[in-house]
């Protein structure tokens, strides 16, 4: 089992405190040789990459994009503005390896970060590709992201069921990324922040050996993040391990002043 990585931190707020626990994992799978995922789990911002492109072209993309906003943690101010303009640097890192990169080449991005700034903290959820952020809230799990896929846009015009998109021959194909040939301006979307929150950050690489059932199966069954990671990432290589996976598990808890 690859190595987990866990974290927690309390952050105070003008009516309590925020108490967060996470865990990140990331393995290359049972069929590829190179691990193209990157993970960056460092408060606030908690996101997963998942490269593409042959000769090292999506490894470079996504770790570069990794480290772009792993500038921006260490500025101290994450915010869209800076998330974008991180990723049109990354973009530049990609382009000024011509040898690896091509029309093809380039990275999801996923996550989410917290905005605790105002008098009301929220997460902020941004996406662009089809790595995912789920939520389990209320004993119910959510895809809060949308998947920029061909399959999703197929679904959204009423001509695919989800249950066809499964094992479609475009199913990997993905309609955004951060790379040289689209734009860098991911989708957003402002959450409140709830006591008992779970949040699940993955590549397609877990998506595509379970479903959202079994996913919330394995968060129910393993209250404690690095659990939960560990977990979910035996099943996934158990179920067939097709691509590289990643996943981060971020759990909170509110308390009151």
């Amino acid at each position: 089992m690859p190595e987990v990585t866990t974290h927690t931190r309390t952050v105070p707020l003008s009516d309590g405190a925020l108490d967060l626990s996470w865990a990140a994992i990331t393995d290359t799978g049972k069929r590829r040789e190179v691990n193209q995922d990157a993970v960056l789990a460092e408060f606030p911002l908690f996101v997963v990459a998942d490269g593409m492109g042959g000769h090292l072209g999506g490894e470079i993309a996504s770790a570069s994009t990794v480290d772009r906003l792993r500038a921006v943690v260490e500025g101290g101010s994450v915010s869209p503005k800076h998330i974008e303009k991180a990723l049109a640097r990354a973009v530049k890192d990609i382009v000024s390896h011509p040898e690896t990169t091509d029309e093809g080449t380039g990275t999801t991005l996923t996550g989410l970060y917290l905005e605790a700034s105002g008098d009301e903290p929220h997460w902020v959820t941004l996406n662009i590709g089809d790595s995912r952020v789920y939520l389990l809230r209320d004993d119910d799990i959510v895809q809060i992201t949308t998947d920029h896929s061909v399959v999703q846009e197929l679904i959204a015009a009423g001509r695919l069921s989800p249950e066809e998109a499964e094992n479609h021959p475009y199913g990997n194909v993905i309609t955004r990324a951060v790379g040289p040939s689209d734009s860098v301006k991911p989708d957003y979307l402002r959450l409140e922040v709830l006591d008992g929150d779970r949040f699940v950050i993955c590549s397609d690489g877990l998506t595509k050996e379970l479903t959202d059932f079994g996913i919330r199966h394995f968060l129910d069954a393993n209250p404690d993040p690095s659990a939960a990671v560990e977990a979910m990432m035996a099943a996934a290589l158990e179920n067939g391990g097709r691509d590289n996976i990643t996943i981060v598990v971020l759990d909170v808890a509110r308390r009151g002043a």
